[in-house]
């Protein structure tokens, strides 16, 4: 196996190797923080609260978050979202230490999470081009989507074993300090360079929010009138409101496979076990071909795995589910950031980003609390099995609606 493209540049690889470590602590708290929820109560409905708390604070900052990316230095927003991030599961682990936590707190201390991430990924997904060039992009599309999977991977199984050896809260804490990782990665990194929207600083501050309104209206109005990238965010939104199947593993482990944490965390490492195979094929290539087509096809293939994945009642067979759903769901995100990235000139790029946000962080967290409304009526393996088919019709309604998806090969410029 050659080199992959994105490893070439130094500042790349010290941003992925940071990320790698973090991404694996916030794993180890994503799932840990489902089954701590399965712990305080049996009601299914209680992760639509999950889902709400994260959305929420998405929906209200989003926006601001990208035109942050666009203003001002992506690095320095970074540097205070990590330290924002890495506080809240510090509060997490101490408050579970101390055997204060509850359900509200949990909520509470997703909803500042999600506020944080409002401006990190605006910020950490559009300073990627900055490190590296344009044609390197998939690679390091590829490699950051590696590092997601690796981590979670990684994560969930080192989770269980903390859960059985040191109790709940050592999981919380081991997260805090995983952001440093992070943070010592954008010190050594150092200034980069982007190409800011432009700004009067001697304006009142009317002038200023009126400005303000109007390039978050820039980024809204060049979104819409791209068809490649406002069809994938609308595919991206449906897939995954019909298809959050995650957030109910703890209750199919639990009530249907009944299997004990240790399975668990094999479980749910297994949707970036695929992953990160995909992954690794796809960030060998510098070119990739016919994109649009291999979008939509993965987005069916991972509805359809869903449906598997609900019908199963052997913990084999929902491994291999879940194994298929993350190949899918590897490929289809590595080509929407590619697809975006390049289709997206460099001053809209955060704003773009941030709009992109309201859909494939709004997409997962709705369909919590989809899932969750669904699971307490119906049972999980309803809610997984008619969100698994939903996704594929969302599929063939977003490619009718939005043809030049489907025959988009990849590098066109944006109209």
């Amino acid at each position: 196996m050659i080199l992959p493209p994105a490893l070439r540049h130094r500042r790349f690889v010290l941003l992925w190797a940071g990320l790698f470590i973090s991404i694996a602590g916030s794993q180890m708290q994503f799932w840990t923080l489902l089954w701590h929820i399965r712990e305080l109560t049996d009601q299914p409905i209680a992760v639509s609260g999950i889902g709400l708390a994260r959305f929420l604070p998405i929906l209200v900052f989003a926006l601001i978050g990208g035109l942050f990316a666009d203003r001002y230095d992506r690095r320095k927003i970074m540097l205070v979202t990590q330290s924002v991030q890495a506080l809240v599961a510090l509060a997490l682990g101490l408050l579970t230490l101390t055997g204060e936590i509850r359900l509200g707190w949990i909520y509470l201390l997703t909803a500042v999470q999600a506020a944080a991430i409002s401006f990190d990924l605006p910020a950490r997904q559009s300073i990627v081009p900055n490190l590296l060039p344009r044609e390197d992009l998939p690679s390091a599309f590829s490699m950051t989507s590696i590092a997601f999977d690796l981590g979670a991977i990684i994560g969930p199984g080192l989770s269980g074993l903390a859960i059985a050896g040191w109790g709940l809260f050592a999981v919380y804490l081991i997260n805090a300090a995983s952001y440093l990782a992070v943070i010592a990665a954008l010190l050594a990194i150092g200034p980069v360079a982007q190409q800011a929207v432009k700004r009067e600083a001697s304006a009142g501050l009317r002038s200023r929010v009126g400005a303000a309104l109007l390039d978050i209206r820039a980024g809204w109005r060049f979104t819409l009138h791209q068809p490649v990238i406002l069809g994938s965010m609308i595919l991206d939104f449906f897939a995954t409101f019909f298809s959050s199947a995650n957030t109910l593993l703890p209750f199919m482990a639990r009530d249907v496979l009944h299997v004990g944490v240790q399975q668990y965390g094999w479980l749910s490492a297994a949707q970036s076990i695929g992953a990160v195979s995909a992954a690794l094929v796809i960030s060998q290539r510098v070119r990739i071909r016919r994109q649009g087509k291999l979008l939509l096809g993965a987005v069916v293939i991972f509805g359809l795995a869903t449906v598997l994945f609900g019908l199963s009642r052997s913990f084999w067979l929902t491994l291999g589910a879940l194994i298929l759903i993350g190949a899918a769901d590897s490929v289809s995100t590595i080509l929407r950031n590619t697809i975006r990235q390049i289709q997206t000139p460099d001053e809209l790029r955060g704003r773009m980003i941030s709009v992109g946000q309201i859909f494939f962080q709004g997409g997962p967290q709705l369909g919590e609390v989809e899932s969750g409304l669904v699971a307490q009526a119906f049972g999980p393996a309803a809610a997984i099995i008619s969100g698994g088919l939903g996704c594929v019709l969302a599929a063939g309604l977003v490619v009718r609606r939005w043809p030049q998806l489907r025959g988009y090969d990849g590098g066109e410029e944006a109209a």
